[in-house]
């Protein structure tokens, strides 16, 4: 088999060479992220991180806000569903599989009670979903197997899973 420098729109070579790295001095494995946020008013905020444009938050009108982007728990459940798909363009690519379409959808379920006030308890998720579709030839064991590896080792998933049930279905 030949192995070419980029499957998936992946860089392969550039993930080989990370892996190297870290096999090589466990220390490169260390990783520190960080974003800065400034709330705008009401309840608007933008997220900074490294040099990228910022990343606006707001809250839906029924909630008091002006609905002029995504809220906190949506940005959650996008960077859970982010998170999730570089896990399977990279798990996927180091196995040689070809993903010809993905798509994650995530819900979950707050209960605004404690938000607002109302009464004390659990604020954040009660759980998550997420349901994947793998468009792929690769036999179906291997998309399984693929998934098993990708919730194995998501970064969110795994922060997520240890504050709240987080269940990920492949369909």
């Amino acid at each position: 088999m030949t192995v070419e420098t980029r499957l998936n729109d992946v860089d392969i070579q550039a993930v080989g060479a990370l892996v190297a790295a870290v096999q090589a001095d466990e220390a490169k494995a260390r990783t520190t992220w960080a974003a800065h946020v400034r709330w705008r008013g009401g309840f608007r905020s933008e997220a900074r991180v490294r040099g990228f444009a910022p990343t606006p938050s707001d809250e839906p009108t029924a909630l008091g806000g002006g609905d002029s982007a995504a809220n906190p728990v949506e940005q959650l459940l996008g960077a859970l569903g982010n998170c999730l798909a570089v896990g399977y363009a990279a798990n996927a690519t180091v196995a040689g599989i070809a993903i010809d379409g993905l798509t994650i959808d995530l819900k979950g379920d707050v209960d605004l009670r404690v938000f607002l006030g109302l009464a004390e308890g659990h604020a954040g998720f009660d759980s998550i979903t997420a349901r994947v579709r793998i468009d792929s030839t690769a036999p179906r064991e291997e998309i399984e197997a693929l998934h098993a590896k990708v919730i194995g080792s998501s970064p969110v998933g795994h922060t997520l899973a240890r504050a709240v049930p987080v269940a990920v279905e492949l369909v």
